[in-house]
């Protein structure tokens, strides 16, 4: 395992820290419905691209 040579100074660790924080996901709003969806993802209401990829009762 390794080991530590020298003490990392405050601002060296802060900056590793950085990355640690949440990202809140990217919503897009599905034209067909106008829900807010995951990007890439195929909407509730069966669409993707525009498209009918999936045909939805009720």
């Amino acid at each position: 395992m390794a080991v530590q040579q020298r003490r990392n100074s405050k601002t060296r660790k802060r900056k590793r820290r950085t990355y640690y924080k949440l990202q809140k996901p990217a919503l897009t709003k599905c034209p067909a419905c106008g829900e807010y969806k995951l990007s890439h993802k195929m909407c509730e209401c069966g669409q993707y691209k525009g498209e009918q990829i999936v045909e939805v009762e009720g």
